[in-house]
């Protein structure tokens, strides 16, 4: 309620009882009552503030705050190797350790507070080098208290640094020193070691993930080329290892995100500068695909949600693709309308990586750029040395441009087919091979879209009416990554799917977010209108099973990811065994399963036991379906989820895209890990 007003519901007046005092209430509000958190009490009173979550991505950030006080001292000229170990603790407790060799943090004793700095550092909010730019010109981490949330979440922490020929450390508790800081011998090397175990009376206990900090990591190198980064997961006794280093910087990184697409120009074209202290760094390449990856970042921090450095970018680019075009009479031809941004954005993959001393979000979480001044740098640099790029180099332009037109045409196409589903989305009209469910609540609804009609006729006999929809498929499914977007919108066995899931569909580029809209003939992709909250594919156990599954998943990456990052698509999980044992029926899902059923039942490969091979859905029966692959009380489901939306992107450019090199290669180191091979 805003202050100076009330609501007249529940206004009481004032109470007044003459002659007595009234009795003050035990919910008193008194200055008493005013807490004052001291040192790092408010962050572990508020972590979420700090880290974002108290979860298992809260529990990365940590590792992260650590990392980039190690890239700060990388952006300055000062580091040139950074390493990071997972270790368990004698608790069994996940512990970090993160070693650089930059200058380390200077330990000597601060002239106003008169302690150490480097326990200031680590024990006070706002202090730190960063705020000072005779040591950081750039810096990333959350507004200089990164390191002091580090210790104030950790159980135990420890700093270890080498400076001034001497090496000093300093223990922590919760954030407490243990001690001051001591001397505990000499080196001649310079550098910061810090080790901590998170809290998890705090933090909830989840393991570091090896895999999402590899992912941070070759993104952090790619970002500051020269630098190394090595991580190393101790935890278990087969050791893992990965080391990244890029001298090829953000160029490097497009190749890295091509790496199994047809380009149209290789190397990726490159633009760098610097202006009032502001360094920008471009780089982009167009590929024969449909879809765009633009990655935007502010001091190595990937401002997901864009902001003025992006605008710079896509405005410059926009201008000099349109001013090209006037240049070329014969591409004119083919179309002389303005070229709109999503014709530009088509097969497009580009990195805008900027170095602002004073960079200003929008939003806590640093998502978005706020800085006007850092949209007409990038614009004008963009404008000048792309055209002059494109002078310089005509046949280059002129691939690109043609890439740009046919994308174009493509638009109108898909215009005129998008009318056509936004028209039937309206009629509220249903696949006539839907077998719809009768509750209306999407929470409370799964849809199975299933392979082949005998198999649908199965799972629409065997379902339960109430609660559960089928949707057959049949024909041969498009792969959506070999098309444009108008054929996708056409597609006949799209269609269905589209019109069944009733969200509409968008295009979706690298960062979740649909293209831009198509004026009123649009339409987008709206979560709040999924009718299923479960949409689970069902198909064989076998090969063509499958490519069925990697095709619908590959559609739904590419224009209705928001069904996967909510959770919503799954895979079902059929058995591939019914293994009969006297009168009893016992079904295994994979191999290891029918071994231990037999182990279990003394049972060695005899005729004691009489064990079918299930080659397709459509060989049980609606009882035998229900009871493995439908009944949520017994069935096995997988359920489909996003980390790393750029790792998937390769991945289905690589399975579904034109390379075939990628794909055998990809086939051949991973042929051993196949089992139950039905060809």
């Amino acid at each position: 309620m805003s202050e100076g007003s009330f609501d007249k519901g529940s206004f009481q007046p004032p109470l007044h009882h003459s002659g007595s005092v009234m009795e003050a209430s035990t919910n008193t509000y008194t200055a008493g009552s005013i807490q004052v958190l001291k040192g790092l009490e408010a962050v572990r009173k508020r972590p979420g503030m700090y880290i974002g979550s108290t979860g298992i991505e809260g529990l990365h950030h940590l590792v992260y705050e650590v990392v980039d006080n190690s890239i700060d001292e990388a952006m300055a000229g000062y580091c040139t190797d950074i390493q990071v170990f997972l270790d368990k603790n004698e608790q069994g407790m996940d512990v970090c350790t993160v070693e650089d060799n930059g200058r380390g943090i200077p330990v000597d004793m601060h002239p106003t507070e008169h302690k150490s700095s480097l326990e200031i550092a680590l024990t006070q909010l706002h202090a730190g080098g960063k705020f000072d730019k005779n040591s950081y010109k750039v810096s990333g981490g959350l507004h200089g208290v990164g390191v002091s949330c580090v210790n104030a979440l950790s159980d135990w922490l420890e700093v270890v640094v080498y400076t001034n020929g001497g090496i000093y450390k300093q223990q922590y508790s919760k954030g407490i020193p243990k001690a001051d800081v001591a001397k505990i011998g000499d080196s001649d090397r310079t550098g910061t070691i810090v080790s901590f175990s998170p809290d998890y009376t705090i933090i909830e206990q989840n393991a570091f993930s090896f895999e999402t900090l590899v992912n941070r990591f070759r993104e952090l190198s790619f970002l500051n080329k020269g630098i190394t980064i090595t991580i190393t997961d101790r935890r278990d006794e087969e050791k893992r290892e990965k080391t990244f280093h890029a001298e090829g910087g953000i160029s490097q990184f497009v190749s890295y995100l091509n790496e199994f697409k047809h380009v149209l120009v290789d190397p990726p074209i490159a633009v760098e500068g610097e202006r009032d202290s502001i360094k920008v760094e471009i780089a982009m390449q167009y590929n024969d695909k449909y879809d765009e990856k633009v990655l935007s970042y502010v001091n190595n921090i990937n401002t997901r949600e864009g902001g003025t450095h992006l605008t710079g970018f896509r405005t410059g680019l926009s201008r000099v693709i349109n001013v090209q075009l006037q240049k070329n009479p014969k591409l004119l031809k083919k179309y002389e309308e303005k070229l709109e941004q999503s014709d530009i954005s088509e097969g497009l993959t580009a990195i805008v990586s900027v170095k602002v001393p004073e960079p200003q979000f929008e939003g806590q979480t640093k998502m978005k750029l706020g800085n006007s001044a850092v949209s007409g740098i990038v614009y004008s640099m963009v404008y000048e040395k792309l055209g002059n790029y494109f002078d310089e180099f005509p046949a280059i332009a002129e691939k690109i441009l043609d890439k740009i037109i046919s994308a174009a045409l493509g638009r109108v196409a898909a215009r005129k087919a998008r009318e056509q589903i936004r028209k039937k989305s309206e009629g509220g009209g249903l696949p006539g091979k839907l077998a719809d469910c009768s509750e209306k609540d999407p929470a409370k609804c799964e849809v199975f879209i299933v392979e082949g009609d005998s198999a649908g006729g199965s799972a629409k006999q065997g379902r339960d009416r109430k609660f559960q929809a089928i949707l057959p498929l049949w024909g041969k499914m498009l792969n959506v990554e070999k098309a444009q977007e108008f054929r996708v919108l056409g597609n006949d066995k799209l269609q269905p799917v589209i019109s069944t899931i009733g969200a509409g569909i968008t295009r979706y580029n690298d960062t979740g977010k649909g293209q831009e809209s198509d004026g009123e003939n649009s339409i987008t992709f709206d979560l709040s209108k999924v009718r299923y909250h479960k949409i689970i594919i069902m198909a064989d156990a076998d090969v063509d099973g499958s490519h069925i599954r990697t095709l619908l998943l590959t559609f739904f990456f590419r224009y209705m990811r928001p069904l996967i990052e909510a959770g919503y698509v799954y895979f079902a999980m059929p058995p591939l065994y019914k293994i009969t044992i006297g009168k009893k029926v016992e079904y295994a899902y994979d191999e290891e399963a029918r071994i231990k059923i037999l182990e279990e039942n003394n049972i060695g490969e005899s005729s004691k036991a009489s064990i079918q091979r299930y080659k397709g859905l459509g060989e049980m029966n609606p009882e035998q379906l229900w009871e493995t692959t439908m009944n949520p009380e017994s069935r096995m489901i997988s359920q489909i989820c996003l980390h790393d939306a750029e790792e998937a992107d390769r991945v289905f450019s690589m399975l579904m895209g034109e390379e075939v090199e990628p794909r055998r290669a990809f086939i051949d180191a991973n042929a051993v890990y196949v089992s139950n091979l039905d060809v």
